[in-house]
């Protein structure tokens, strides 16, 4: 006879945290005090992300505190159940907010509207983090979306850049940390599923997912003659032989600096 800790809906949940954990700590993603900021989008991942981090709020010996945000663009037709998202906040003891702003797409016309759309959301989000006192601003990336971002940025920009576990910003102020990072698309997709999280009421119609649809094909497709290439290819990622690449005499291959929007977030002064 099953007990609860043995249930194999409980396994499934305690193998899905014990992945963040270990991200948690291989990155050092969480300190004493913290105040974290989610971003919430209202998909499997950032929910995903919330429920995990609730969770780990309530036994771990690290003290921090949570709020989550959710940014909501008034002339997209985009909706999420938040009606759920802050039934599930308020039993689990965390702020929930939704900020609305306008998006004002004809500015940029050479621009997707999903870039712009995403950009405003990221900046909005950093003066948040300044607004909301936090020090930290988790995101729901995966390791899948890691390794996809390597294949985009080497195939279309030359480049080997990809998501770091933990990236600081503006100074210092705010620390980018992705505690999802170890774990695959499909990993999170059942956990979602175990939760029963809904999805998301609308789609998005500008959302532009072609290149990365075509990283994941790629990457597919390697498995099938590769069957470690997921996992060799994001563990290449932190082992990196310069002396073993066709660097051009003279020239350091390293490229120092970060891609960031143009407006630093603003101080709580600044903001007063």
């Amino acid at each position: 006879m099953n007990t609860k800790k043995n249930n194999p809906k409980t396994v499934k949940i305690k193998k899905f945290e014990s992945k963040v954990s270990q991200a948690i700590k291989k990155y050092n993603l969480i300190n004493n005090g913290d105040r974290i900021m989610i971003g919430i989008s209202g998909g499997k991942d950032s929910m995903s992300l919330l429920a995990a981090l609730t969770s780990r709020k309530n036994y771990t010996k690290e003290k921090f505190e949570i709020i989550a945000i959710h940014i909501e663009i008034d002339n997209v037709p985009y909706e999420i159940d938040k009606d759920f998202i802050a039934d599930f906040c308020k039993k689990n003891d965390v702020n929930f907010v939704v900020e609305k702003i306008h998006v004002d797409f004809e500015r940029e016309p050479d621009k997707s509207k999903c870039f712009v759309c995403s950009w405003h959301r990221r900046k909005r989000l950093f003066e948040l983090t300044a607004e909301h006192n936090c020090n930290k601003l988790a995101l729901g990336h995966h390791l899948d979306d890691a390794i996809e971002t390597l294949i985009i940025n080497m195939c279309y920009h030359g480049s080997i850049s990809s998501m770091p576990a933990s990236l600081k910003m503006f100074d210092g102020r705010i620390e980018l940390i992705r505690p999802l990072i170890l774990l695959t698309n499909n990993e999170i997709k059942n956990f979602a599923n175990q939760m029963e999280f809904p999805g998301e009421i609308q789609t998005c119609p500008y959302e532009d997912q072609t290149k990365r649809n075509q990283a994941a094909e790629i990457i597919i497709e390697m498995e099938k003659r590769f069957k470690p290439a997921r996992k060799g290819i994001f563990n290449a990622m932190s082992k990196i032989h310069k002396e073993y690449l066709p660097v051009e005499s003279g020239k350091n291959p390293i490229i120092e600096g970060l891609n960031l929007p143009h407006d630093k977030p603003k101080t709580k002064t600044e903001i007063n």
